[in-house]
């Protein structure tokens, strides 16, 4: 199934896969071009996650603080989680339609993981 979001806000609701309670975080829609392109770029940080759809790679150069990057698959299934410091580039991953950014340490609090699923509320 196709998804397709507008620029805004929603809801991101993480549901571990070992059978934790969900956990919700406030999410940031980026699916234009533009609010792609610039991400979390110039911020101090981010409340939550802003999710980059479509996406399969990204890079933190001119960022200011580490971030986790999760890599959503079409059914938004988690195939990777990194941790990325300011200056770096991503791999594409060929599987990933989706990716979700937030400061470091947080997907690991929200419990998310490899093979875990979330969901988006709009």
């Amino acid at each position: 199934m196709a998804r397709r979001w507008r620029d805004g806000r929603g809801e991101l609701v993480v549901r571990p896969e070992d059978g934790e309670a969900a956990v919700s975080v406030p999410l940031e829609i980026a699916a234009s071009y533009r609010s792609r392109t610039r991400g979390l770029l110039g911020r101090d940080g981010v409340d939550g996650a802003i999710l980059l759809s479509p996406a399969n790679s990204v890079h933190t150069f001119r960022m200011r603080f580490p971030i986790d990057v999760a890599y959503l698959d079409r059914g938004l299934r988690v195939v990777a989680v990194r941790t990325m410091r300011p200056g770096r580039l991503g791999l594409p991953r060929p599987r990933s339609r989706h990716v979700l950014e937030a400061e470091a340490g947080a997907m690991e609090g929200w419990g998310l993981r490899v093979g875990g699923r979330v969901a988006v509320r709009t």
